[in-house]
């Protein structure tokens, strides 16, 4: 286990206070919208006054961009980790999305939603040293993981699977991701409202047949 500096009293009790705001949100979205979650509702669970949370999450959107940045924390903490390459490395990726779609299906209903609404880029809010061990205190090094968007991720199991011959080495990489982007957006909103269990085994076919035509579409094998 590596040795991290540890954050002050006051820094820790800020970590604690808006993750157990964003862990309220996520168990009120299994059952509601956002604009059905009350403030003073996850406020009142927490043990907290309602302009304390305007300090932690100035608009309740803050909610869905705390949840994806510390969602993407962990996915480039386990990119990290894995054994995986090239194609393997992706398909893992999206096979551990799938698994939390299934836990948390509401909230990331709302991020697909929410995102499909952004017309730039979102800015990500920095996460201290206190969140990072807080919301993840098994994962060894989490507090020096760089946070890495999937889009990243996804590169680079291209670049690896264009190294080891995976894919053809003519594939037009921008639009690859593009082509992951849509199946990863696209299953869940098919499949959260009906058969969620089944966003894994269906990102697996989809990813096998979008590998294929990459292929095919190259003149490759």
């Amino acid at each position: 286990m590596t040795t991290a500096a540890k954050p002050s009293l006051r820094e820790r009790k800020f970590a604690k206070t808006k993750l157990a705001l964003l862990q309220a949100a996520v168990a009120e979205l299994d059952n509601c919208s956002l604009d059905g979650v009350s403030v003073k509702a996850l406020c009142d669970q927490v043990d907290v006054s309602e302009a304390t949370f305007f300090n932690y999450f100035p608009k309740k959107t803050d909610l869905l961009d705390y949840y994806i940045q510390l969602w993407n924390l962990e996915l480039s903490w386990l990119c990290q980790q894995s054994e995986a390459q090239g194609l393997a490395l992706i398909d893992e990726l999206f096979q551990r999305c799938a698994c939390d779609f299934q836990k948390h299906t509401g909230i990331l209903t709302e991020i697909i939603a929410y995102l499909a609404r952004q017309r730039s880029r979102l800015d990500a809010p920095e996460l201290s040293l206190a969140e990072r061990q807080k919301a993840f205190p098994k994962l060894d090094g989490i507090e020096s993981i760089a946070v890495q968007g999937l889009d990243r991720m996804w590169m680079q199991g291209l670049q690896q699977a264009l190294s080891a011959g995976e894919l053809p080495d003519n594939i037009h990489l921008p639009t690859a991701i593009m082509g992951l982007a849509a199946i990863f957006y696209g299953v869940p909103l098919m499949l959260c409202q009906s058969n969620v269990v089944t966003i894994g085994s269906t990102y697996k076919l989809q990813l096998q047949i979008f590998f294929q035509g990459l292929v095919g579409a190259s003149g490759g094998r």
